[in-house]
């Protein structure tokens, strides 16, 4: 594979598959600004840029090197803390800027801050450099929201981040005569294979196709390949426990996974799309769903992370099935040879991290109609921390309005699967539990007897089993009170809810 590292043009032939970009930086590069704190992308000090050719410019975007496959960065520029400045011996405008404003103190975490807001100036361009100082700091906020300091506080880093703001873009120019993309030796001159090495137990290999064609053929002469997109829960396995992934398959360059098609009546979602080119697509169609994607992670791991991942790892906690549960998505799913079955959510899930996909198929596209996204929606997520954490529970509540009154429930975090509460969504769609705006507080004590009889989750370390169901009741009371005040047009009231 061949990539750029600051200014410096790379050729790698022969590699672990599972070879991260922080163990590469660190290791071959002897680039040290890259830090290791969590080695599970939560902590931000192993920020870096990676960009890649657009139209007519590199995009670029933050990543956690340390979750981040080496061999998904073929034909891209990769940028750390000291490739960022223009010219050697002089400071990138966001080092100043956190100089100036004292925005470091131990420095293991600076240098993710610094290209965390680097990333910003150059994602942000002139319209956010002259926006209102509300947008900015929001901007900022969310920016470095991956990024963990234990010394400063935030005020320091945010206030450098707004000054930076002031100062003109910049990153680091790379080789001008560099060819971006290079095509790699394949299945009928498709590039797929990145890199590989021979290992005492086998061998290691990394294939990168660019068409599901290549894909599936790689499926069927290597069936026991794992499938990676973004990378940011598989690449745990490696770093969490020190597994080893020695046959990888990465789909991030199969433009048919990536897609996003949005017609009258549907909306079409590549399993592999990742969460930043998804929040820009449903801005408008799923708002409540682009707000609850800034809770389901950092910047940086909504740059890889995929909708396909979050539903084919199968967790119960997972953010964005009880989502897709209520609005009745269905999902694509190819095989081997080309052939697809489609199949809602719902019947998707078996147990605990078991889902109906054969050996050889692979989630293609999420489906979901346009009259489910114009539906009333409520997102409710508990977290122990308001940002990047996992859920204790996790509610989804769609509400067809007093002309049909049905009402669709699911709760992540509640169950061994994600999983519909199917009972007291038939309860609810045929009572008047809403009348005029009135909510019938009889009927939904009702409705959440249902919940107890339909659920009965664990208690672990984020939350007890009494908390979770004492929290699905009070959300889906929540849910409930917000529907008939925004159908009515009543203002809320605030109320204590029991077990609150």
């Amino acid at each position: 594979m061949r990539f750029v590292v600051n200014n410096v043009p790379v050729e790698l032939a022969e590699a672990a598959a599972d070879l991260t970009l922080l163990q590469y930086l660190r290791s071959q590069q002897h680039l040290m600004g890259t830090k290791e704190g969590c080695a599970s992308g939560d902590c931000g000090a192993c920020t870096v840029l990676v960009g890649r050719k657009g139209v007519d410019v590199m995009a670029y975007s933050t990543v956690n090197a340390c979750i981040c496959p080496l061999g998904s960065l073929q034909d891209c520029h990769i940028v750390t803390v000291e490739g960022l400045a223009a010219a050697p011996q002089e400071m990138h405008p966001v080092q100043t800027a956190m100089v100036e404003c004292h925005g470091s103190q131990c420095g293991f975490c600076t240098a993710g801050f610094v290209v965390s807001l680097a990333g910003l100036q150059l994602a942000g361009g002139a319209d956010l450099a002259e926006a209102d100082i509300a947008v900015q700091r929001a901007a900022v906020i969310d920016a470095i929201s991956g990024n963990l300091c234990r010394c400063t506080g935030y005020r320091p880093i945010i206030d450098a981040g707004l000054s930076a703001l002031k100062k003109p873009a910049q990153v680091a120019s790379f080789v001008q005569n560099w060819v971006p993309y290079a095509p790699l030796a394949g299945i009928d001159g498709e590039p797929a294979r990145a890199y590989g090495r021979n290992l005492s137990d086998g061998v290691s290999d990394y294939w990168q196709p660019h068409t599901e064609a290549a894909l599936q053929h790689l499926l069927v002469e290597y069936p026991q390949a794992r499938l990676v997109a973004g990378g940011t829960d598989l690449m745990l396995e490696v770093t969490q426990q020190y597994k080893s992934l020695p046959q990888l398959i990465d789909l991030n360059r199969i433009d048919s996974l990536c897609a996003i098609h949005i017609s009258d009546d549907e909306v079409v979602l590549g399993a592999a799309a990742n969460y930043s080119t998804i929040e820009k697509a449903l801005a408008n169609l799923s708002p409540e769903f682009v707000a609850l994607l800034a809770r389901l992670g950092s910047r940086q791991i909504r740059n890889r992370g995929t909708l396909g991942g979050n539903i084919c790892n199968a967790s119960p906690i997972a953010d964005a099935p009880p989502y897709l549960l209520v609005m009745d998505a269905e999902l694509e799913i190819v095989d081997s040879s080309g052939n697809a079955r489609r199949e809602l959510l719902t019947n998707f899930y078996r147990d605990y991290k078991k889902t109906t996909l054969g050996v050889g198929e692979y989630l293609a596209r999420i489906r979901i109609a346009r009259a489910q996204l114009a539906q009333p929606l409520k997102l409710f997520k508990i977290t122990k921390r308001y940002e990047d954490d996992i859920s204790a529970v996790m509610g989804a509540f769609c509400w067809g309005g007093q002309t049909s009154n049905e009402f669709k429930i699911a709760f992540g975090g509640m169950a061994a699967i994600p999983k519909r509460a199917s009972m007291t969504e038939q309860f609810l769609s045929n009572t008047e539990w809403c009348v005029a705006g009135d909510v019938d507080e009889e009927i939904l004590a009702q409705a959440c007897d249902l919940l107890h009889s339909e659920f009965s989750p664990l208690s672990d370390v984020r939350a007890s089993a009494a908390y979770r169901m004492a929290m699905a009741c009070n959300l889906l009371k929540k849910a409930c009170y917000e529907f008939a005040a925004e159908a009515s047009g009543k203002a809320l009231e605030t109320r204590l809810f029991s077990h609150a």
